[in-house]
């Protein structure tokens, strides 16, 4: 083996030109598959947190209905005491939940007492909504930063709402919405900051304390639109939905009905598409990648074999067998394959350093100076390197298949 690997080694620096080439364009390929999927993969979970930290949590839990007529937020189905209260015991019974917060959520009307529009009323528990969203706090871009601190008889404005009323922190407006029952109630409360939005349904969304909603809305007990829950380890989200899902399924009405809907936040944002995008892309450039190593090594080893017809059946001659001139040339295959691997990894990793060093920074809807942070895992630069020597070692097997079957006397009468 240690033979045929010398032998392997030393024929394709008789062609060294070649073997540079080839070497070269695998190494780009592999360095800009990489690139890709460490950037790409960056604004993927740069975007997702922007969601689900400032906005939607990882999932959401409503009464069954809610999330199909959520544009009107239905009054008439929200979640009762009772079953807030089952729905709390099933979650402090979840290890993998970091947090979790209620909210109360209502259609209003917002004045300032000379002008009147509409907004999204999120009633929260100050304390648990920052535990559950940490990334809303970053987004009050005037007035009290900290969204914990907010208290009853204090509202966070949207800042497209706050510009087109020319709305200030510290001034006085009045909400004014319709209960269940369809009576009319306003409440007086003071602008305590300003919100800053994200792209998607989050522009005219307020927040208040969920006793000033509830208040509002003349609520006789603490109903809760939505629960909003934060896992510690958002990649683990599909197992922990699907044994969410089973747990809630023995919460029933008294007609045996299921009665609580969970969603994930790509089940509530349209913004998950693109990140399915993101993962078709990343696939496709994989598929590229894997054409460029195919055509580009069987090209090679197919010149070999032509160029070396003679050479082969000397050898061939000589007693070599088949299975020997075959490994040989597979172990040529491996060696391009497996060189442009580690040096085009190699390469990428040094660049995703570089580009953390540098500090890229990029726009994503109403936010400014997002830090880009790319990086590599181990898995997948494992996976690109496995998939190259793979890919070398198939494009090999015709060539070296048809020069170890080549008849020996053919083979040296070739000119």
């Amino acid at each position: 083996m240690l033979s045929t690997l010398k032998i392997a080694l030393r024929n394709l620096m008789r062609f060294g030109r070649r073997t540079l080439l080839t070497s070269t364009l695998i190494t780009l390929g592999i360095v800009a598959v990489l690139l890709f999927i460490a950037v790409a993969g960056s604004f993927k979970a740069m975007m997702i947190s922007q969601f689900t930290d400032s906005v939607l949590g990882h999932v959401q839990v409503h009464h069954r209905g809610y999330v199909a007529s959520i544009d009107t937020l239905p009054l008439n189905l929200n979640m009762r005491p009772g079953m807030t209260a089952r729905l709390s015991q099933v979650l402090g019974q979840m290890p993998e939940i970091e947090a979790w917060s209620e909210r109360v959520k209502v259609g209003a009307m917002f004045s300032n007492f000379t002008e009147t529009t509409s907004i999204r009323v999120n009633g929260i528990d100050p304390a648990r909504e920052a535990a559950a969203t940490p990334a809303l706090s970053g987004r009050i871009s005037d007035g009290a930063r900290e969204l914990a601190a907010l208290q009853r008889g204090e509202i966070l404005i949207p800042a497209l709402l706050a510009r087109g009323m020319k709305v200030k922190v510290g001034d006085a407006i009045v909400l004014v919405a319709t209960n269940r029952d369809g009576s009319v109630n306003g409440k007086t409360l003071t602008v305590r900051g300003i919100v800053d939005g994200v792209s998607g349904p989050s522009g005219r969304d307020g927040y208040v304390h969920v006793d000033d909603v509830r208040e509002l809305l003349r609520m006789t007990e603490p109903e809760v639109s939505e629960v909003v829950i934060r896992l510690k380890d958002p990649s683990r989200l599909a197992a922990f939905n699907a044994k969410l899902v089973k747990a809630l399924s023995g919460l029933t009405n008294k007609d045996g009905k299921q009665v609580l809907d969970v969603h994930t936040w790509a089940d509530l944002s349209p913004f998950s598409s693109i990140a399915r995008m993101i993962d078709v892309l990343t696939l496709f450039i994989k598929i590229m990648l894997v054409s460029i190593v195919l055509v580009s090594i069987m090209n090679v080893m197919i010149m070999a074999v032509y160029e070396r017809i003679r050479e082969i059946g000397t050898i061939s001659a000589i007693g070599t067998p088949p299975r020997r001139i075959l490994a040989l040339f597979l172990t040529e295959g491996l060696l391009l394959g497996a060189g442009g691997a580690v040096i085009g990894t190699a390469i990428a990793y040094a660049a995703v350093q570089a580009l953390n060093a540098w500090k890229l920074t990029f726009d994503f809807g109403q936010q400014r100076g997002l830090v880009l942070a790319p990086s590599l895992p181990l898995a997948d630069m494992a996976v690109v390197a496995g998939l190259v020597i793979v890919m070398a070692l198939l494009a090999s097997l015709q060539p070296a298949w048809k020069a170890s079957r080549m008849d020996p006397v053919k083979a040296l009468g070739h000119v």
